[in-house]
């Protein structure tokens, strides 16, 4: 498969385009990235209007506000989308789910599978303690601009689906009882941390942690180029972890 790697240039862009590159499978055709500079080892374009190699997919590491050019290029071109930004507005969510009506995307907020495997274990402990009050907690490090992040509000939707009347709450700020559906999201931003995610589920008499780190930003290249090939030859529609693991 031909890849394009958008964020060409950034931290995880050129852990993703390393990654491509020593995959048998996989073929790294170019990159697009705003920050173009000197010589790169693909030709590399300052826009997706510049791009004239052919493709057989994208994946996108770069910024949730370039999704609406990202997007545009691959309706006309007819490519897939291998999402990997999170921070999209509700608006630039629409827009995706909108397009996958015509071309296939895959969209996560965390690409890790440990991330995948937690929420499908947190959602089967919430089906057994209906009462417990539940809270999530998300540390990342602090150039981290968004908060909470996308896989702590991804962990807060999938618990909905066993929580229908939850309400998620993001952050907690004066004087103010929790409320018995509430579905706390807290976060923390401090250091180096590549990100930590925690569910807490608690009765009045015993607590049950399900705790993730991640070690190193590569583990998201990694579920990154699973989904590349989980791609291939796939219909238009919009898929996600859930439809990578089975």
């Amino acid at each position: 498969m031909k890849v394009l790697v958008s964020g060409y240039l950034g931290h995880m862009g050129k852990i993703i385009s390393e990654m491509v590159r020593s995959d048998s499978d996989l073929e790294l055709v170019a990159g697009v990235d705003k920050g173009v500079a000197g010589e790169q080892s693909e030709p590399v374009f300052s826009t997706f209007a510049e791009v004239n190699v052919n493709l057989d997919i994208i994946v996108d590491f770069s910024h949730h506000s370039l999704t609406n050019d990202l997007i545009a290029f691959a309706l006309e071109k007819n490519i897939p989308l291998v999402i990997a930004t999170t921070g999209q507005t509700e608006e630039e969510k629409k827009a995706i789910i909108d397009a996958s009506k015509k071309i296939p995307i895959f969209f996560a907020a965390n690409y890790s599978i440990g991330i995948a495997v937690l929420i499908d274990e947190a959602k089967n402990i919430a089906k057994r303690f209906k009462d417990a009050d539940i809270e999530i907690v998300e540390t990342h490090h602090n150039r981290k601009i968004d908060a909470p992040s996308g896989t702590a509000l991804a962990i807060a939707e999938g618990l909905k689906e066993v929580r229908e009347d939850a309400n998620i709450v993001k952050g907690r700020n004066g004087i103010a009882k929790r409320e018995k559906n509430d579905i706390g999201v807290n976060s923390i931003r401090l250091g180096n941390v590549v990100g930590i995610h925690e569910v807490l589920i608690s009765t009045k008499h015993e607590c049950i942690s399900i705790k993730h780190e991640a070690y190193d930003r590569g583990l998201f290249a990694e579920g990154a180029i699973r989904a590349i090939k989980f791609m291939n030859g796939k219909p238009a529609g919009l898929y996600n972890m859930k439809n990578l693991l089975g």
